[in-house]
């Protein structure tokens, strides 16, 4: 059977955890208790001007030993999105994704497609997940990615209630569709600083495109690191945001004072292809905002003000109407599921 995602089809039965995020380190880490060590090359220990989420999904699997050993030898770490019911047929291979120094995470229980559910039977396959992972490896999860990357807002909330934070993708690998090693490698270089990358546990491809990915990363000077719980986008090992991370979805953006006003944005809703933003002005009832929005989205609509763009199409300068002093506007994801609009400046007059 197969299921739809993104116009491409993939198969529907479970495959292996989504969230391998791989982290090159500056130097020799220690892996928990089994005490591995995973030694980052010269290139990447050197300099790291963003970091990337490498992310694998539906494990473990009987392959898994086979990819923590190659993620091991090109001295990385990632984020493995794991299927419930498969760490609890293989618990050895759970633990050992922990002891390699990834990170685990959910990834539902059997890989079902969570919208149709109702929302006790969401939480019961989340908990069910999240007992599994944490009995096996001894970490609770902090982040979850949806099977097939279906959303809505009562799985976002029930995730939310479980201390989960969905995580999407930005680039996805087309492992799970046959792609070969130069696709795959071919795909992840459009990996930019802060994104995820979808691949999968289980698949030999994906093995093999994985020392191409790094030495690709490392060229441009960015590293794998791990994906904050906070934001959904990869920041460095150690969960140091860099400068330009997104803020979480609903956090207040206010510029500094420019010109007599403030505005503050908000994400009040969020969907799995678009999000809305409301922007609320202070000090002045005569204003400019401008507002930006992070490649590839697009602003689609917009509300309550007079728009216009610059030449990028990514840039928003919105002028008061008449209509008060709020207004909002609906922004398609298009792949880059983690950043959110910000507010650049606020003009009276």
């Amino acid at each position: 059977m197969y299921a739809s995602i993104g116009g491409s089809r993939r198969p529907s039965v479970p495959r292996t955890s989504r969230l391998t995020r791989l982290a090159v380190l500056a130097s020799t880490v220690v892996l928990s208790a089994a005490g591995l060590a995973v030694a980052a090359t010269p290139s990447s220990a050197a300099t790291c001007n963003g970091y990337v989420g490498l992310t694998f999904d539906d494990g473990p699997t009987g392959s898994t030993s086979a990819l923590l050993s190659v993620l091991r030898a090109n001295g990385v770490r990632a984020t493995m999105f794991n299927v419930g019911q498969n760490v609890q047929s293989n618990q050895s291979a759970a633990r050992a994704q922990v002891d390699a120094g990834m990170w685990v995470a959910n990834h539902s229980w059997n890989h079902a497609h969570m919208t149709s559910m109702s929302q006790s039977q969401m939480q019961s396959d989340l908990s069910q997940t999240n007992s599994a992972i944490q009995s096996a490896t001894g970490v609770r999860p902090q982040l979850f990615r949806p099977p097939y990357g279906e959303t809505n807002s009562t799985l976002q909330s029930v995730a939310a209630s479980l201390g989960l934070r969905q995580v999407i993708w930005d680039v996805d690998s087309q492992d799970w569709n046959g792609a070969s090693v130069s696709q795959i490698v071919s795909n992840a270089s459009r990996l930019q600083a802060g994104q995820v990358i979808l691949m999968h546990d289980g698949i030999q491809n994906t093995r093999d495109a994985i020392p191409q990915i790094v030495a690709n990363l490392s060229s441009r000077n960015l590293c794998p690191g791990m994906i904050s719980p906070s934001t959904g986008r990869a920041v460095a090992p150690d969960g140091t945001p860099p400068p330009t991370t997104p803020p979480p979805t609903g956090t207040p953006t206010t510029p500094p004072p420019t010109g007599g006003c403030t505005a503050t944005a908000t994400t009040p809703n969020v969907w799995g292809d678009r999000y809305n933003t409301s922007v609320t002005v202070q000090g002045a009832s005569n204003w400019t905002v401008v507002v930006a929005v992070t490649a590839p989205q697009r602003i689609v609509t917009t509300w309550n003000g007079s728009p216009s763009w610059d030449s990028t199409g990514y840039v928003m300068t919105m002028r008061s109407n008449g209509s008060g002093n709020t207004f909002g506007f609906t922004t398609m994801m298009n792949g880059n599921s983690g950043a959110r609009a910000q507010v650049r400046s606020c003009t009276a007059g």
